[in-house]
């Protein structure tokens, strides 16, 4: 390992707003049934038409800013971002250079068992261009997209490896959908990430060129184009080449990356402010009405520590915040997180998926089809031995299919466990007469049967009786 690589990330993550930026078209969180159907004169850049920004973008924006741990500044200025390309009909794209929205964060997130901190140098919001659709030797535009809202984010150059570019990426979607400020959905366009590569001699603090590689569209691909390219300047590197700044495409059906252009210096986008376009000023008010106080890193490191869960389900229970704050309410009711944890990630993720497998997708049901009250109440009848563990999930069945309340289910379909010291005995009784050979195999040595003896009195008592009292009333009676 002669080399060491240094990565910064430059992602795109599209606001989840109704309409677009600058105008009232239909914002592209969702891909349009046909090209170009949302579009207008403003975001095609027809002349005289001009821009008014939606607030519902800055709201976002601050939310998002908030759960990075940013500096949101309290006047930041768009400008104009002039370059001649298919896809951008004004010739110019309106962001923020000099004054971004917010500065100076941090995303948190678990690497290999150990927790990280990467730096956000700065965050700005943006307008999209549209789309360009390349069938054989002829280019389409679909411009749907275009002056869709984009907020880019920058990082610090801390990342060292794959791994840690792939666990900051993900964080940083759950992130997004933890504070509503995006769906950050890959496959939807709502994620795009730029990766910054450059290498230099381990234990020198020298880097050389770097290389942006862009049309990253999956985790997976990320990750195959880091190796490509760390060992193509490995390669360059070892036969005495240098390494060219230049922005290079992937190819992630190659397996390889191809030049697209030399890298640009701001000077070369002629940024100046934009003059349609007034300075925004964001007051302290309107960034402390939209905190996130928890984010999902959060709750995962308290279900860890706190809780004491297991790895991967203090990862799934804080991965979605709707989840997350389920399992948070139910743990609130039971004073039980072991028993909520296995309640949720067991018995009601298993009927989620069972249901969902046999309906339409317009029919599916989520876990939230289960009040949290009623689910703790199925798990305080359990821990009270008025109910089996094995009959719960009939209960919980029955709630998540139908509704109602867990005591009125219990009783309707009889399965409250009778725990009549009497009534047991006289069962037990019964049984020991009934199967007298068993009993007398038992007692010589044969004691599997003693499984079969505690089934037989719960078939007696209908699957009524308390199986732990069955237990101990037979041992003490054939020993």
């Amino acid at each position: 390992m002669k080399y060491e690589i240094v990565m910064g990330l430059e992602t795109h993550v599209r606001v989840k707003s109704e309409t677009k930026m600058f105008c009232s078209c239909r914002n592209a969180v969702a891909l349009a049934e046909e090209p170009n159907e949302n579009v207008c004169g403003v975001c095609m850049g027809f002349p005289g038409m001009l821009p008014v920004l939606n607030e519902k973008i800055v709201d976002l924006a601050v939310r998002a800013s908030n759960a990075m741990r940013m500096t949101v500044n309290e006047i930041s200025i768009f400008d104009r971002k002039s370059y001649f390309y298919p896809d951008l009909p004004a010739g110019f794209q309106i962001t923020q250079l000099f004054h971004p929205i917010a500065e100076h964060g941090e995303v948190k997130t678990m690497v290999d068992g150990a927790e990280k901190t990467f730096r956000i140098h700065r965050m700005h919001i943006e307008n999209d261009a549209g789309k360009l659709v390349h069938a054989g030797s002829t280019t389409l535009l679909d411009y749907n997209r275009a002056g869709s809202p984009l907020m880019e984010i920058v990082t610090e150059p801390d990342f060292r490896s794959k791994p840690e570019v792939i666990a900051y990426l993900e964080e940083l979607q759950k992130i997004m959908r933890w504070c509503g400020a995006s769906d950050a959905d890959m496959e939807k366009g709502q994620l795009r990430c730029d990766v910054n590569i450059s290498i230099r001699p381990v234990g020198s603090d020298v880097l050389n060129n770097r290389v942006e590689l862009k049309n990253l569209n999956s985790f997976s691909a990320i990750g195959r184009a880091i190796d490509n390219e760390f060992a193509r300047q490995i390669e360059i590197m070892e036969s005495g080449g240098r390494v060219t700044q230049e922005t290079r495409g992937w190819d992630d059906e190659h397996g390889e990356s191809r030049p697209q252009r030399s890298k640009e210096d701001a000077m070369d986008y002629r940024y100046f402010p934009e003059p349609d376009l007034p300075p925004l000023h964001v007051l302290g008010e309107f960034v402390q009405a939209r905190l996130v106080p928890e984010l999902p890193i959060d709750r995962r490191r308290k279900y860890l520590v706190e809780y004491k869960l297991q790895e991967d389900d203090a990862r799934i229970l804080s991965n979605e915040r709707t989840l997350s704050d389920y399992y948070e309410e139910l743990v609130a009711l039971t004073g039980d997180p072991k028993k909520s944890c296995s309640y949720v990630t067991t018995v009601l993720f298993a009927i989620v998926l069972e249901h969902n497998a046999r309906v339409r997708s317009e029919g599916v049901k989520s876990f939230l089809a289960v009040p949290a009250k009623e689910l703790a109440r199925v798990i305080e009848l359990v821990a009270g031995d008025e109910l089996s563990s094995t009959n719960s999930k009939a209960v919980v069945e029955e709630l998540f299919e139908n509704g109602g309340e867990a005591d009125e289910i219990v009783d309707r379909l009889g399965l409250r466990q009778v725990n009549d010291t009497a009534a047991l005995d006289a069962v037990v009784e019964q049984v020991i007469v009934e199967f007298a050979a068993q009993v007398s195999e038992y007692q010589a040595g044969k004691v599997q049967l003693f499984g079969f003896l505690v089934g037989s009195c719960m078939k007696a008592s209908k699957g009524q009786g308390n199986p732990k009292m069955f237990t101990e009333m037979l041992k003490k009676k054939i020993g």
